[in-house]
């Protein structure tokens, strides 16, 4: 007879208050994929979640997310970006307090309304977890 070992895992997200069940059989993970800080590894978003792919940053490629986990918003400022002006503030690694990429608290144009809310991470500060 062959026994596979399996081990759960919570994840909380503290903006939705929602706990997400991992189980880990092996060396897989079963569950939502998800991804890291590139620097501490702490779980800041849901593939799930991905908006769109096709943002761009001053450094290259970045997501937008409906929302984020793990992270804090740094301090509320007008920013000219591609798209237009905003409102925006920078969002943060709760662990190790880098910078991943920024929230949008508020579009000036009605096109960009969509965007209030949610959070733009940059690909090359996040990594796939577990997947």
């Amino acid at each position: 007879m062959q026994y596979i070992v399996t081990r759960k895992f919570l994840i909380h997200n503290w903006a939705t208050q929602e706990t997400i069940s991992l189980w880990k059989m092996g060396d897989s993970m079963i569950g939502p994929r998800l991804y890291s800080c590139y620097k501490c590894r702490n779980h800041v978003a849901l593939h799930d979640d991905i908006v769109s792919k096709g943002f761009q940053s001053k450094n290259g490629r970045a997501f937008l997310f409906s929302h984020a986990q793990n992270v804090y918003s740094g301090v509320k400022e007008d920013r000219q970006l591609i798209t237009g002006l905003h409102v925006v503030a920078d969002v943060h690694c709760a662990d190790c307090r880098e910078v991943l990429g920024w929230k949008y608290e508020k579009a000036y144009e009605e096109s960009q309304k969509y965007k209030e809310g949610k959070v733009v991470l940059e690909k090359y500060k996040i990594v796939k977890q577990d997947w």
